[in-house]
């Protein structure tokens, strides 16, 4: 089987860039590709600029991280991955 990749880069070697609970914004528009229900394929789910915070963080084909976002305003989670978004606030430093 041959799997076409966006990149050779494996994310999943080191850890994640953004943390739970962080701040984000999508640097580009988000259409559904069919795996977010009750919305049409194509449909814009986030606007680039659209902010959201970090409740998930999961992985695809062994390679990306994949960040469950939730974009409050627009009512909706969505999954993106490192290269969509930006973080708006740096992540909570863990306190010893």
């Amino acid at each position: 089987m041959n799997i076409a990749r966006d990149s050779d880069i494996v994310e999943l070697d080191g850890p994640p860039d953004f943390d739970y609970g962080q701040k984000v914004r999508a640097k580009i528009n988000i259409r559904n590709d069919g795996t977010f229900p009750g919305k049409e394929i194509g449909e814009v789910l986030v606007k680039k600029g659209d902010e959201g915070y970090v409740v998930s963080i999961g992985t695809f084909l062994q390679q990306f991280y994949i960040y469950g976002v939730d974009f409050v305003a627009q009512g909706r989670i969505v999954g993106m991955k490192r290269k969509e978004l930006i973080a708006v606030e740096p992540a909570q430093q863990e306190v010893a």
